[in-house]
């Protein structure tokens, strides 16, 4: 079988002990973020994104070899196992290969061929196949087929006889494994999309309009238009094909299998050819080649999820401050929360500014006594229904202060999902679903990835055609994802719900509720080592998790760094060189740029971790996250009708699909910035200009209020 190792390293350029090692540590149970972090001797200071492509590419192989063994078990069982084909499979790297492979032995439903084989007619068909050959004979099939028509067995004509010869050499030609790779490469390379909206769908009535009448090459689709078509054909709204030269196909398949230059022979040939492409390849293949377009793109939008769901989760937190938390409304009025710098709930009131002038009087005394009494920093106002007029009114009340907290508009996709979901009613048993939606609004303003690991990252809005793509996949990378962004900005033990510890490397969802449990039981951690005394929590789980996790004023002061409890006895050696105590470790960045580092490498510490040792001790328990900013919305400016061309407004990236960005710009609607909008030159990617978060200045091109959609530029409008 294959040598996995070394195709890996071939193919992903790496040295062979990269990888070795890197299996080794996944094998014995050390998480991607643990590895990438505090193995770096061991990898070769491999990165997230190398050991994840490594570990998919390790997973694809192993499988691969799994499924070989059971066909080359399958394949010995029918006795038809030849030394040839057993080495055709053994060298196979693909999928697609080994199954063209096996499909000749693979078991399947009564066919025309086996039926055709029950009648005996197997000798017919090998006949037929001996004058196939350059200098073959003139023998009329006719009267051979004679021999074979029998009323015992079925066949009672000669052109039965023959027809069912044809079946069995028409399935010989469908399961020919190179005849069927050829072809799908052909589709792949000069195959054309075509698709069709249905008559029931007049003009301009749909969203798919532009597959109306749609050609483009199978090998040139983008990601999004391909599943724009598989979404239309979904929903019964049009049909999609691949169109291609049949002829040439057939053709093709002549040049292949067609040896002799005698007519009867080549007619019945051609025949037999045209049956075997169209009722026994045609579909299969175009169906294969559909949904390797559709792996693709599916792998492809899932990336561009999982960059936007990354940017998202570590957008800047606006800090752990009193927050007075809004989720707007009109006639149900708005849902007012109040949150401490920790998060922790305080008080609700429901106000009602958008109906009569009294009530609205009553709002704003309301929203001044909670600004006053819990000393809010900054308000929450939801982007959702209303959010426009309650941003006005809340700027009216600020206006009135003298200390005015900082007003921001948060998006708020998801909130309804994680107010009514499981982990809320645990969180807030008695609360109302609305006031768990504010609560939620709030959180996400003070640090956005403490929040949003809450809920299903399919809800909260960066993707394009989430619901269309593969499931599993998508459920893995996202999740890879959060558990990425989690490890890299790291853990406050002492007030991380226990959603947010799930996601650290080597928690479980059974210790992180442990966890909890402890420091409600025992009060505040101390120290890391306390980690030890969790149910459940052993030696190699601590080993994994203990240097994500933060220790804020606790008996050890590298207990609030990255720097993994390992690695103490390197730092305080450092420290008594030095002639430092070690609670002043982190108040001499200037020494520790000029320590000679060699002089610490041990086995199993080298230069690369004693490198990050020192950084994270130059900035101990810095949070990695950018700063944070947030957009100004033009006041006037609240429905999709009060757009006017030409008009430049300040708004935030929700979401970035390769054709483009989208911004929202405060009416309820997101505008797209189309890829060739985002800058005065060439851009391929839109990510290289924008990410999710963004705060971003745009120019108003074209306004469709019917189809409420905005066009935006950032061309010429200075950022």
């Amino acid at each position: 079988m294959l040598n996995i190792a070394q195709l890996l390293a071939t193919e992903l350029d790496l040295k062979p002990y990269q990888v070795q090692n890197a299996l080794e540590l996944l094998a014995e149970g050390a998480t991607i973020p643990f590895i990438a972090r505090y193995r770096k001797e061991r990898t070769g200071e491999m990165n997230e994104v190398q050991l994840r492509d490594l570990f998919d590419k390790y997973n694809y192989l192993t499988e691969l070899e799994d499924r070989k063994s059971v066909i080359l078990n399958a394949i010995a069982e029918q006795g038809k196992l030849t030394d040839e084909l057993k080495a055709k499979i053994i060298s196979c790297q693909q999928k697609t290969e080994l199954e063209d492979l096996y499909l000749p032995y693979r078991p399947k439903r009564r066919t025309r061929a086996t039926v055709a084989k029950e009648k005996g007619l197997v000798l017919l068909a090998e006949f037929i196949k001996s004058l196939n050959i350059k200098n073959g004979i003139a023998v009329s099939l006719e009267v051979e087929a004679t021999k074979y028509i029998s009323e015992e067995k079925g066949v009672k004509t000669s052109d039965e006889a023959l027809k069912g010869a044809a079946d069995i050499l028409a399935e010989e030609v469908a399961e020919n494994a190179e005849l069927r790779a050829y072809l799908r490469d052909y589709l792949l390379e000069v195959g054309v999309f075509v698709s069709r909206i249905k008559d029931d769908y007049p003009e301009g009535i749909t969203k798919f309009e532009m597959y109306r009448n749609y050609q483009i090459r199978v090998k040139n689709i983008a990601p999004h238009n391909l599943l724009a078509l598989c979404r239309g054909e979904t929903e019964g709204v049009l049909n999609f094909d691949i169109a291609f030269d049949e002829d040439y196909v057939l053709a093709y398949l002549e040049s292949q299998i067609i040896h002799t230059k005698v007519r009867a022979i080549r007619d019945f040939y051609q025949m037999m050819l045209k049956d075997a492409f169209n009722r026994l390849m045609k579909i299969s293949l175009t169906g294969e080649v559909i949904s390797a377009k559709k792996s693709y793109a599916d792998i492809e939008s899932i990336k561009t999820f999982e960059a936007n769901l990354r940017e998202l989760l570590l957008s800047a937190p606006a800090g752990m401050k009193p927050t007075l938390a809004i989720d707007p409304g009109f006639r149900t009025g708005c849902k007012v929360a109040v949150l401490d710098e920790t998060g922790k709930f305080l008080e609700y009131q429901a106000v009602f500014p958008h109906q009569a002038a009294e009530q609205r009087t009553k709002a704003a005394q309301t929203l001044k006594n909670l600004i006053a009494k819990y000393k809010i920093e900054l308000v929450a106002i939801g982007n959702g229904t209303a959010s426009r007029e309650t941003d006005e009114f809340v700027a009216q009340v600020l206006q009135t202060l003298d200390r005015k907290p900082i007003k921001v508009m948060v998006n708020e996709s998801g909130a309804s999902i994680y107010s009514a979901s499981k982990v809320a009613l645990e969180e807030f048993p008695n609360l109302d679903v609305t006031v768990r939606g504010a609560i939620s609004i709030g959180r996400r303003l003070q640090d956005p990835l403490a929040e949003l690991v809450k809920i299903d990252p399919k809800s909260i809005g960066v993707g394009q055609y989430q619901h269309d793509v593969d499931q599993k996949l998508l459920k893995k990378k996202l999740d890879e994802t959060v558990e990425s962004c989690v490890n890299f900005v790291g853990v406050d033990l002492n007030t991380a719900s226990k959603e947010l510890l799930t996601f650290v490397s080597g928690i479980t969802a059974t210790v992180a509720n442990n966890m909890v449990t402890y420091r409600n039981q025992y009060g505040a951690f101390k120290n890391r080592r306390q980690l030890l005394k969790v149910p459940k929590l052993g030696p190699k789980a601590f080993e994994q998790a203990a240097g994500f996790l933060r220790i804020r004023n606790g008996d050890h002061p590298l207990d609030n760094t990255a720097v993994h409890p390992e690695s103490y006895s390197v730092v305080e050696a450092i420290t008594s060189d030095l002639n430092v105590p070690l609670n002043q470790v982190t108040q001499i960045a200037e020494k520790l740029k000029k320590v000679n580092l060699k002089k610490y490498v041990t086995d199993t510490i080298g230069e690369p971790t004693l490198r990050d040792i020192l950084s994270e001790l130059e900035k101990p328990g810095r949070d990695p996250r950018a700063e944070f900013k947030y957009a100004s919305f033009k006041e006037g400016i609240k429905e999709i009708a009060d757009l006017q061309i030409g008009m430049e407004l300040e708004g935030v990236v929700t979401n970035v699909a390769n054709f483009g960005a989208f911004v929202d710009i405060g009416v309820h609607q997101d505008g797209l910035v189309h890829i060739s909008q985002l800058a005065d030159r060439f851009i391929d990617d839109p990510k290289l200009i924008v990410k999710v978060g963004q705060v971003v200045k745009v120019k108003v091109l074209e306004v469709n209020e019917k189809l409420k959609r905005i066009s935006l530029s950032m061309k010429a409008v200075k950022q």
